[in-house]
Formats: C-alpha cells, structure tokens, sequence
C-alpha cells in the first residue's frame, strides 16, 4: 500500500483525528493503527535502540489522536509486506554492507510511489561510520538527487509542532536534510540520535542523556518524531490551509 493510498483510507479517521481532542475523537471506529516499522539489514548495527519506539509511540498516542501499536515491525527490504508500512525507519552507529540491487530497486520504487523512510545516525560522526555507508546507499537509490538541509519552513517542521529546533540524544546537526522528489520529501535524515532520546529502560528511566541541552533537548526530539510521523501520513497537508500564513508569520519571531 502506498503513501497516497493509505492517506485516503485514513483521512475520515487518523490524519483527522490527530487534530482533534482525544475524548471526542475515542468515538469514532479506527480500525487502522499506526506502524513504526524499522528496516533490519545487513552488518553494522541495525538496532541501536531497542526500546527507542515504545516511548515514541505513547506519545504520539498521548498527544494526538492517532492509535498506534505500541511495539515497532522489524521488516527487510525484502519482505513482502514492506509496501504495507507508508512510514519507514533506518537507523545505526556504523558502516552496513552495501544494499543489494534488488534492494536499491524496491526502495526506490517504495519511496517514488509515496513512501516515506527517516533516517537516524546513533553514532554523529559525520562522514563516518553509519553517515558515510548511508550516503553511499542514498547516492545509490537516487543518482540524480542528493541529500541537502531543509528549509526552516519545511511542512516537516510544522506538521503538529512549530518546531524552531531539532533535537537528539546529541547536536551533531542543527538541521534535517532531505531527498525532495517534487513537493514531497519521501527521505529525511537526522544525524542527532532521535532514537538515544526517545529510549527509556525497563523500569522507565532515560537510557541516555541528551547533550548539551538536557531535558528540553529530549522533547524536541519527541516533537520531532511526532512531526514526522504526521508528515509521512499527510504530506503537504498544510499547505492547503488557510492558517499557513499565521504559522510562518509565528515561525518569523
């Protein structure tokens, strides 16, 4: 199912819901969650985070009116299913094997028709490690494109939150770059370590601290997060509202 496709299926339901309180939204039928589906692949470390999404997920539940499964779908490039996740998500610390031509083929394919994949650098050495392997793969799936720092009044960035800053468990990069295809961006890359922010152990304490901007630093990055998982379900959605010129005036002070 593609990105286009599931947005239809859900604009009676999620996407509008998300505006609207959660009380009066509990009365309406939902029978579509959310998925975080994370991409499993080859070497490197594809799981640096193992308990990133479930706080992610709770709080998208607690601050929207989008359900969620709480529990993320590990899923290959592969995997026959992959088509039924429009919101992909990759992240590492170091270089990976290179994907396989088949691979580059379904992901470009995937990202063409209305997918959308965010990737997380856990390591922040830029061309090193996992950053250099991804934009050797990026340059691969989108030879006559390449990843270039979004604007500040991307639809990304203000999709739910008005979001001035990106966050992560570190500031290696203030901004998010991105792969644009038309009006859309089907790629966006976070070299912060969203994921080392969202991780809670199990008995509920933050796994890593964020530096140097401690606990404001954290709800940025769950801003983020929201943001982008809004983003990959609705596009361009604000673009079309009347409140556009408010929102950048407000992005402005």
């Amino acid at each position: 199912m593609n990105r286009r496709n599931f947005i239809r299926i859900l604009s009676q339901s999620v996407v509008a819901a998300a505006l609207l309180p959660r009380a009066a939204a509990a009365q309406e039928k939902r029978p579509l969650q959310f998925v975080f589906a994370q991409i499993k692949y080859r070497g490197g470390d594809w799981n640096p985070h193992p308990l990133a999404i479930t706080p992610l997920m709770e709080e998208l539940m607690l601050r929207t009116s989008v359900e969620a499964a709480t529990v993320r779908q590990e899923v290959a490039i592969t995997d026959r299913n992959l088509f039924n996740y429009p919101f992909l998500y990759m992240t590492g610390k170091y270089e990976f094997e290179p994907f396989t031509q088949e691979e580059i083929e379904i992901l470009r394919r995937f990202l063409s028709y209305g997918g959308f994949l965010l990737v997380d650098d856990a390591l922040g050495q830029q061309g090193y490690g996992f950053d250099k392997a991804l934009r050797t793969e990026i340059q691969r799936i989108f030879p006559n494109n390449e990843l270039k720092r979004l604007p500040s009044g991307h639809a990304a960035l203000r999709s739910y939150y008005l979001m001035r800053r990106i966050g992560g468990a570190r500031m290696v990069n203030p901004n998010l770059e991105g792969i644009t295809i038309g009006n859309t961006t089907p790629v966006i890359y976070c070299q912060n370590d969203l994921g080392g922010a969202w991780e809670r152990d199990q008995l509920g304490k933050w796994t890593n601290a964020c530096t140097p901007g401690g606990e404001e630093q954290r709800r940025d990055a769950f801003h983020l997060g929201i943001n982008l998982i809004l983003y990959a379900m609705t596009e361009n959605y604000k673009d079309d509202l009347i409140h556009v010129p408010f929102i950048r005036k407000r992005l402005t002070k």
